[in-house]
């Protein structure tokens, strides 16, 4: 057919385009009909997103190839389907990854492993979300990748924050308290060294600057030298490097040529480190030169013959392009991942199904095909097939937590040496930095202790292997100012100056540190880093006192009255106890009444020196007299100790007898100007600021004492000190009511601060800080604290469960005494009670009783004596003697022995 004229061409090329989009759509709708069938296809597509021509790009490719082989070889993985893994290399370019991604969700992928950066992970699991693909990376590792933003993304490896977390840990453990990060500027990168700055917080530790270098592969040499030129005139020489293999390579390059490799340096770097040193065994010269020192952390994997064999088939499988990295594992891992969770949705009924978005279809005035676009219909199964994983890789045990993150995460901590490396630890989320193996540690109980934290010992910058200090004065930095009260002095040179105001010019930053005799107290705290303190200080109270002269009653002073009283009191008590618990058996307690009293208060106060003559015979009069004896041993001790106290020490007298006196009077007090002192009465003891008066120097304190301006002076310690070794007319009074310590106040965070509190540890270990103490403060004989006063009496109540204890045994030694005694007074037949009638008066039953118990007992002696005794008493009264009298010699008889 001829066209003659332009309109029939239009009409005839309109009509073509019809047809066509008409047989486009009909075969469009011809696919979704067989994909909405429930066709399961014979092979499962897998994609896979890298940058090929990279160390783990290359490492990735060959070991997922080898899972891809292992699978299909076992028609058991996934029911005798092939598993087939199409590749893309996006070669870093985000466009061409996302590209690569499209076209494998135009194909019918169940899921794609990649991409390998970050910023085309944040990316590409939009697109997943919506067509509902799962993907998953072993190194796409940003912390800021949230499950919840992108819930089709997984992490098969663990992600940034737990390196970072390492890190963190590492400076915590060598006490660094600054770091400098340096870090390519791509989403990885950065939000990796912003996860770092948060968990150094954590630790007290920071982030000093942050050196920004331009995204892999685009940083050139002058980047780096501009940025390390920076870094070269700075405090900190901790440097944290976080980018990928090539750019760090850069930057170790140029830093060696700095000369930023010596001695002084300290370089972690982050795991791409590790691959170069895994990868390419043994090193090239000029690499192994340039690192040399350099720490860097190494995804952990437990060791077992799956992985040694799978290591040993690697020269195989890699024909020797690439060496082995532990990204290699996880590559294999992710892949046997996939098919078992495909097995697992295909055993339980799911199918493998795609349908087309009917949202893209309706897109107009679009040239991209994108209704050819396929949802996955199970992708959400698979999704939570995969999550549900629970198997023994290469890797080790893999399972997700909740957060959808490994378990388990660890990293061996490797040393850069020589030609190669050296392994120096392992850090696992479970206990932190440890020599030992994580998997061993697994069955424990996790212990985060510092105590528990070790690591071996460091080949660091420069060939040393002592611990380097961390900072050093920056070469662009100003000469040091340093404030001093009364270097820089503060003040106006004619009264004390304000401490607070003058820890207060560091905040401000007039000054880089204090140093003088700074009180450590809470609000200066809040502003600034103290030291140690390098000697102890607290308030205490000055006040005068005068000389008292033994007088005739210095004896007494030990115990109050009251003691004195009670001490007595049982002293005739016990007497008294005795006595009746002796006197019907024992002779020496026998006699006239007079006779008897004396010995009573012979006996009682003999004790006091053991010295009693008396012998006790009765069970319960020597059980009280053992308990007695004992009181008085405590007493005797106590007093003895007590009055030597009191006429050996300096006998001063004052009113005032510590802090208590002062705030519980009217009295005026003094302190000094520009200390803590007056807000610390003020605020912490509630002394009206009416009753303070500041005085500035020693004359002054001396001068308000004499002239009674103030009752006493309250300041620090060691100004006490020097100040009573030439006022001997003052003394203090009570103990220190505050405890605290001078220090050197420096601003938050400094590292001077911690050097310094070092230096000061190291003298007082060495003895050095108390030689300084000694020859500057000490003190003379007239500055003695002690004085008669400051000494208390021994009152009731430090002995009063000694006198308890010897009542009760007395009173329960009479309880048993007399009730022995009315039992046997009512054995007595009635004929023997000297009375004639039944109706005999209480008072005359009485009177026998005590006359009963006045009876002296005769001691027992031998049978035969007893026997003669007995037949001559009897053959010589037989016919004086009436019978009443003879009854009462036999009861006598029979009666020998009582108690």
């Amino acid at each position: 057919m001829i066209i003659k004229t332009y309109g029939e061409w239009l009409v005839l090329s309109f009509i073509a385009t019809m047809n066509l989009v008409l047989l486009l759509s009909t075969f469009s709708l011809f696919i979704g009909v067989l994909s909405e069938e429930g066709l399961n296809p014979a092979i499962v597509n897998v994609g896979a997103i890298f940058s090929f021509n990279t160390i783990n790009g290359k490492v990735a490719k060959v070991a997922m190839k080898a899972a891809e082989d292992d699978i299909n070889s076992d028609p058991s993985v996934l029911g005798g389907r092939k598993l087939s893994i199409q590749l893309h290399d996006s070669n870093f370019s985000s466009f061409l990854g996302i590209l690569g991604a499209l076209q494998f969700m135009e194909t019918d992928t169940v899921a794609i492993i990649g991409p390998q950066s970050s910023e085309m992970a944040h990316v590409l699991s939009n697109l997943a979300n919506e067509l509902q693909v799962p993907l998953l990376s072993f190194t796409a590792l940003d912390p800021s990748l949230s499950p919840l933003q992108y819930p089709f993304f997984v992490q098969t490896a663990p992600n940034d924050e737990f390196q970072m977390t390492a890190i963190a840990e590492m400076v915590s453990y060598f006490s660094w308290s600054e770091v400098i990060a340096i870090f390519s500027d791509d989403d990885q990168s950065r939000n990796g060294i912003i996860t770092l700055g948060d968990k150094l917080a954590d630790r007290r530790c920071r982030i000093s600057y942050k050196a920004a270098l331009p995204p892999e592969p685009s940083a050139k040499r002058g980047d780096v030298l501009r940025e390390l030129n920076k870094i070269q005139m700075m405090e900190s020489r901790i440097i944290v490097l976080h980018s990928f293999s090539r750019t760090g390579l850069l930057v170790f390059e140029v830093a060696k040529s700095l000369g930023m490799m010596g001695k002084g340096y300290v370089w972690i770097a982050s795991t791409s480190l590790s691959t170069v040193l895994d990868s390419f065994y043994p090193l090239k010269p000029e690499i192994a030169n340039s690192i040399q020192g350099a720490l860097t952390l190494r995804p952990h994997t437990p060791d077992s013959k799956r992985k040694r064999d799978f290591m040993s088939r690697w020269n195989q499988l890699s024909n020797g392009s690439i060496g082995f990295n532990p990204y290699g594992l996880y590559a294999y891992d992710t892949v046997w991942m996939i098919a078992r969770a495909v097995r697992l949705l295909l055993d339980q009924g799911g199918k493998i199904s795609f349908s087309n978005d009917t949202r893209l279809g309706g897109i107009s005035g679009s040239t991209l095909n994108l209704s050819a676009l396929n949802a996955f219909d199970g992708g959400k199964q698979l999704l939570s097939k995969i999550l549900e994983t629970n198997m023994t890789g290469l890797t080790g045990h893999v399972q997700f937590n909740q957060d959808r993150s490994r378990i388990n995460p660890s990293y061996d901590i490797i040393n850069a040496v020589g030609n190669g490396q050296r392994l120096v630890g392992y850090w696992s989320n479970h206990t932190g930095l440890s020599i030992v193996p994580p998997e061993t540690l697994y069955s424990e109980k996790p212990n985060r202790s510092s105590s528990n934290q070790h690591l071996d010992k460091v080949v660091w910058p420069g060939g040393e292997t002592a611990r380097p200090r961390g900072w050093v004065f920056p070469n662009n930095g100003r000469e040091l100012r340093i404030g001093i009260p009364r270097f820089i002095p503060f003040g106006d040179g004619h009264k004390n100056p304000s401490y607070y105001e003058l820890v207060n010019k560091i905040k401000s930053g007039v000054f880089d540190g204090v140093v003088g005799d700074i009180a450590i107290v809470t609000n200066r705290t809040r502003i600034v880093d103290f030291t140690l303190p390098y000697i102890e200080s607290g308030l205490v109270v000055v006040a005068p006192v005068k000389k008292i002269s033994s007088s005739a009653w210095s004896f007494a002073r030990p115990f109050t009255p009251l003691m004195w009283a009670v001490t007595a009191a049982f002293f005739l008590i016990v007497g008294s106890v005795v006595w009746i618990l002796e006197h019907r058996r024992n002779d020496e307690f026998r006699g006239p009444p007079k006779q008897q009293f004396v010995t009573i208060l012979w006996f009682s106060f003999s004790t006091m020196f053991f010295s009693h003559r008396e012998n006790t015979v009765s069970s319960l009069g020597r059980l009280v007299l053992i308990i007695w004896l004992f009181v008085v041993l405590i007493i005797n001790s106590s007093y003895t100790a007590s009055l030597t106290s009191f006429l050996t020490v300096q006998q001063l007298s004052s009113p005032i007898k510590g802090i208590d006196t002062l705030i519980g009077s009217n009295e005026r007090i003094g302190f000094q100007v520009g200390s803590f002192t007056e807000g610390y009465l003020m605020e912490e003891l509630n002394i009206p600021k009416s009753r303070l008066v500041p005085l500035g120097s020693p004359e002054e304190y001396a001068l308000a004492l004499e002239r009674r301006n103030v009752a006493a002076v309250i300041d620090e310690r060691p100004y006490v000190d020097l100040f009573l070794s030439e006022h001997c007319e003052f003394s203090v009074r009570g103990q220190e009511f505050t405890k605290s310590g001078w220090g050197f106040a420096f601003p938050r965070d400094s590292p001077l601060a911690i050097d310094m509190s070092t230096a000061i540890l190291s003298l007082s270990e060495n003895g050095e800080l108390q030689k300084i103490h000694d020859r500057w403060l000490s003190k003379s004989a007239c500055s003695s604290e002690n004085s008669e006063d400051d000494i208390e009496q021994l009152d009731l109540k430090s002995f009063w469960g000694l006198f308890v204890i010897c009542g009760i045994a007395c009173m329960l030694a009479l309880l048993v005494y007399f009730w022995l005694m009315f039992r046997k007074f009512s054995l007595l037949p009635p004929e023997e009670l000297d009375t004639t009638s039944p109706s005999t008066s209480r008072s005359t039953r009485l009177q026998t009783f005590l006359s009963f118990v006045d009876e002296k007992v005769e001691k027992p002696k031998s049978s035969s004596k007893r026997k003669r005794e007995s037949m001559s008493r009897i053959g010589y009264h037989i016919n004086d003697e009436s019978p009443h009298r003879s009854g009462r010699m036999d009861r006598n008889m029979s009666q020998n022995g009582d108690s």
